[in-house]
C-alpha cells in the first residue's frame, strides 16, 4: 500500500498492516493472555455488551465502523455476524501484533491493523461508528476521524467489574482490591457533556477451565503475588460479575 505522500506499507502474510510510526513497548503482547481471552469470549463472556453495542448501532446500512483496541477481534466479529449483509466497512486495530494476528485468522471481511490510537492512520471524518471497549482514548483523534453525525460508543468498567476476582487475588489494603472509574468518566464528560450513559450489569457462570482463562485474560493477575495467584487458581469461582457503563455520543 502506498499513501499519497509516497510512504510504503507492506501487507503481512496474514493480510494485516503494521502502521505504527514508532516502537511501542506493550505488556499486552502475551500469547497466553490473548488465547485465554479468545476462549472466554467464545463462551459468551462479553456477549451482552457486544449485543448492546450492536443495538445502539441500529439498522442503518453501509456504515464505516472502527474498533479501537480490538484485541483478538471477538467483539468486532460478533457485530459483523449480527450485521451480516449490511455491506459495512469494518476496521479493527490494536498495538499488540499477537492480538492482531489472532484476529486476522477469523473468517471475516473486517480489516485488521497494528496502529496507535494517539496517532490514528486514518483520514479525517471517515468513520460513522467508533467503538472503544476497555481501551484508552484519544478524544482529539476520535473527533478528527469521526464523520459528521457519527457515534462514539465507549465501554468502561464500573466498581463491581470482576469484583470477585479482585477479592480473590488481592488483600483489602491493596489498591487493586477495588476500582473506581471516576477519573475516566469525568474526562469523558468534559469532552462530551451531552453524552448518554447507560449501566449494564450481569453475572457470568464459570467452569474451572473458564476461570483459569478469566485469570489470565485480564491484567489483574500481573500484580498478584505468586502465592495469591496459586490459591486463586486452586479455589476458583463459580461466577463473576461484569459491571460496565456504556457511554454514547
Amino acid at each position: 500500500m502506498i499513501c499519497e505522500d509516497g510512504h510504503n506499507f507492506d501487507f503481512s502474510k496474514k493480510g494485516t498492516l503494521y502502521l505504527l510510526t514508532h516502537q511501542i513497548k506493550s505488556d499486552y503482547d502475551d500469547d497466553r493472555m490473548w488465547d485465554s481471552r479468545a476462549r472466554i469470549q467464545a463462551a459468551g463472556f462479553f456477549e451482552p455488551i457486544a449485543e448492546r453495542i450492536t443495538s445502539i448501532i441500529g439498522v442503518e446500512e453501509n456504515l464505516r465502523i472502527l474498533d479501537v483496541g480490538c484485541g483478538e477481534g471477538s467483539t468486532l466479529s460478533y457485530i459483523e455476524e449480527k450485521r451480516k449483509g449490511m455491506q459495512d466497512a469494518m476496521i479493527g486495530f490494536d498495538i499488540s501484533k499477537r492480538a492482531i494476528n489472532l484476529a486476522a485468522k477469523k473468517e471475516t471481511d473486517a480489516f485488521y491493523c497494528i496502529a496507535d490510537l494517539a496517532q490514528l492512520p486514518f483520514r479525517n471524518d471517515v468513520f460513522d461508528i467508533i467503538i472503544d471497549m476497555f481501551s484508552p482514548s484519544s478524544y482529539n483523534e476520535f473527533n478528527r476521524v469521526l464523520a459528521k453525525g457519527g457515534s462514539l460508543i465507549k465501554i468502561i468498567p464500573n466498581s463491581d467489574y470482576l469484583l470477585e476476582l479482585r477479592h480473590l487475588l488481592y488483600d483489602s489494603d491493596n489498591r487493586n482490591y477495588s476500582y473506581s472509574n471516576h477519573d475516566v468518566l469525568e474526562l469523558f464528560k468534559e469532552n462530551y457533556p451531552t453524552a448518554r450513559i447507560e449501566q449494564l450489569k450481569y453475572s457470568f457462570q464459570l467452569t474451572p477451565e473458564l476461570f483459569e482463562d478469566l485469570v489470565y485474560m485480564t491484567p489483574l493477575h500481573w500484580g498478584a503475588d505468586s502465592m495469591k495467584l496459586g490459591q486463586a487458581l486452586s479455589t476458583g469461582l463459580d461466577e463473576v460479575t461484569i459491571d460496565v457503563s456504556v457511554l454514547i455520543v
